[in-house]
């Protein structure tokens, strides 16, 4: 697909002063003097399609405001008017903001989520699509107890061949409807390994549709689907909604699936008075079944369709614009586009080299303190990432200086559940009458209860049995092979003559079997376990490691409380979590090649570029300060090759753009 360029429409940007001499009633908001050029064009355009790119930072949600209240000020009836949005409370905050604007006039804007316009339509014509208008709506531990019923009612669950769990049967039915893809696709692209099953997964996701008709339910997923199919199979309907909602917004465009791009046509019928409003290069969410062509695609799916640039930048200083640009500079597709700011700055985005990831940990900390000292508060400071995962090294340079986190997006390092197996095994050699510890891995093994590993920890605390001594275990009935197995692990762990290394091995080939038996995502679990063993590698000793690791969260600690205020904190968030937030002083950790972008990304370039657009929305959260860091020589076990470059994306970005340094410790650069 080739780069787009954007051309203003002029046909629509006409200022309120020419309106007014045009015969249109006075407005009483001055739109010319609260809106820049791009933003007054944008607001001024009245009927027909329209597609506003609204870049990082440049007043997208401004613009809708303002446009929503020149509408009414234009005479549209505020009934006629529907916004559509991906959160109840973006939809509320700008219907309020452009209610006061105009005293309550934009009162009778309908506005909300998709979904939950969807179910509000439904409950209106639902008899049309043989439901009882009081259907329920299920939640997604409903949706998944209802795909575990009826596979377990299957003979399917007796196989051989390993069958999906439950959350992944309603993972896969999920992405198979948002993204308008048959069954095989998805398994093909997503899940190969249950390849072998899919005609027996059809099967259930059959009988579950017609379950949820027999009992008059719908999911999420179906609030999509039938007002799609009440648009396109009940013309008579789709007039009636055409009519009632002549002039339609739509925020976060970049973020609709295959059905809401399917229901915004259906709903804008001939009229076609649909404004669109996004940015494609902010389009990372393709895991959740956003389709990132939509929003390519949209000027082609209505005819003259008007586009409108918005470029000015309101959050960071040019600098750090100048390095979003060059990382989309090199885009595959894409509309073009250029953000500046009125913002300047002397301090240029940095990009560094470190030694291994435990220094790379250690200057953010550093930094941390040294923009705190410098009067950046806590809280206007983040890390971003690309994985959870790679944050855990820096979660404990941080506890160990007592700096105060929140973590968004994944689990915190020692939150994990198979990081806490893991944990359990070295708890257990180091303290071997820990029964938190045992109860944990008596539950991972195959055959074993919770009454058998109750009743093992309760002889353990009370000394009948111990690890070192053979007595009692034979005695024991329930998986006694594989607690037989366990107690040789913990014995080898317990010879103080093996290295923490070894004890890492031994650990990790006793859990990897049962890592995939627990876990349909156990490759990716087992990324972690691999995190989890490059930082274990570096202590000598169990007890120090575990005493590591096991801190309090810094944010309960008394001692930080003395130093920091208990309301300021550092953030770590991943960066799809970060999209919409802003940070005075960003850092990008792990912007190495085989991690940022990931090799698995590596397969075609429609992934790739999703990965340079999570580094283009990485980077534009930063508004003063931007630190994008890599370690090398890291050696990357699932591809077996030793990474050491910085991020493809970082590549077009000139010495002029950022600064490149490698990271030394004080006096290895004297003569």
């Amino acid at each position: 697909m080739k780069k787009l360029v954007l051309r203003s429409s002029q046909k629509t940007s006409i200022s309120a002063d020419a309106t007014a001499k045009n015969g249109h009633p006075h407005f009483t908001i001055p739109y010319e003097q609260e809106l820049n050029p791009s933003q007054l064009s944008a607001v001024c355009h009245m009927k027909g399609p329209a597609l506003v790119l609204a870049g990082a930072g440049t007043g997208k949600t401004r613009v809708l405001v303002y446009r929503l209240a020149r509408l009414v000020e234009s005479g549209i009836p505020p009934e006629h008017i529907l916004l559509l949005t991906f959160t109840r409370k973006s939809a509320s905050e700008m219907l309020r903001r452009a209610s006061t604007m105009l005293g309550g006039r934009c009162d009778k804007v309908h506005g909300g989520t998709f979904h939950s316009f969807a179910h509000r339509i439904l409950r209106r014509f639902a008899p049309e699509l043989g439901f009882n208008q009081t259907f329920s709506v299920i939640d997604q531990s409903d949706v998944e107890d209802a795909m575990n019923l009826i596979r377990n009612r299957k003979t399917i669950n007796k196989s051989k061949r390993r069958f999906p769990q439950k959350h992944t049967l309603a993972t896969i039915y999920g992405l198979s409807v948002n993204m308008c893809k048959t069954v095989e696709s998805i398994l093909h692209e997503q899940y190969p390994q249950f390849l072998q099953e899919q005609d027996a997964i059809i099967d259930v996701f059959t009988q579950y549709v017609n379950y949820k008709r027999q009992h008059h339910l719908m999911d999420y997923d179906d609030l999509l689907v039938y007002l799609l199919m009440l648009l396109e199979t009940k013309p008579h309907i789709a007039s009636q909604l055409q009519k009632e909602y002549q002039f339609i917004m739509i925020d976060e465009y970049q973020d609709t699936n295959s059905l809401q791009h399917r229901i915004v046509k259906g709903l804008a019928g001939k009229r076609a008075n649909v404004m669109a409003v996004g940015d494609d290069a902010q389009s990372i969410y393709s895991f959740r079944g956003a389709n990132h062509a939509n929003i390519l695609e949209f000027p082609a799916l209505f005819n003259d369709c008007a586009l409108y640039a918005i470029e000015q930048n309101y959050r960071s200083v040019q600098p750090i614009l100048d390095c979003a640009n060059h990382v989309l500079q090199s885009a595959s597709f894409g509309y073009k586009k250029e953000l500046y700011s009125s913002l300047i700055s002397e301090e240029k985005p940095m990009i560094i080299s470190t030694r291994n990831e435990q220094e790379q940990s250690a200057f953010i900390v550093q930094q941390i303190l040294e923009l705190r000292e410098n009067g950046i508060p806590m809280n206007g400071m983040a890390a971003l990432v690309r994985s959870g995962y790679m944050s855990f090294d820096l979660e404990i340079e941080l506890a160990k200086a007592q700096i105060p986190f929140r973590k968004f997006g994944g689990f915190k390092f020692i939150e994990t559940a198979h990081v806490k197996d893991m944990l359990a095994f070295f708890r257990v050699a180091n303290n071997p009458i820990d029964i938190l510890a045992w109860h944990r891995l008596l539950l991972i093994l195959e055959g074993v209860g919770p009454g058998t590993a109750s009743e093992i920890t309760d002889k353990i605390s009370e000394g009948i049995l111990h690890v070192s001594i053979d007595h009692g275990w034979n005695d024991i009935k329930r998986g006694k092979d594989e607690i037989l197995r366990l107690i040789a692990l913990i014995r080898s762990m317990l010879d103080t003559n093996i290295t923490v290394q070894e004890k890492l091995y031994l650990a990790g080939e006793f859990y990897r079997p049962i890592l995939r038996k627990r876990h349909d995502d156990s490759a990716k679990r087992w990324k972690d376990i691999e995190t989890f063993s490059t930082i274990a590698e570096r202590y000598s000793d169990i007890a120090t490691m575990l005493s590591e690791m096991a801190l309090e969260p810094p944010t309960e600690s008394a001692e930080a409380g003395e130093e920091f205020n208990e309301d300021e904190y550092f953030t770590i968030s991943t960066i799809h979590s970060s999209k919409g937030l802003e940070w005075n002083t960003v850092f990008i950790p792990w912007a190495l090649d085989g991690k940022f972008p990931p090799n698995k990304a590596l397969i075609d370039e429609e992934h790739i570029e999703e990965e340079r657009r999570l580094m283009y929305v990485a980077i534009t959260r930063a508004k003063e300060h931007l630190y994008m860091l890599y370690p090398i020589d890291i050696f990357d076990r699932e591809s077996g090759m030793v990474l050491g470059s910085p991020s493809r994306f970082l590549d077009p970005i000139q010495e002029q753009i950022a600064g490149r340094f490698a990271l030394l410790p004080e006096g290895d650069d004297q003569a």
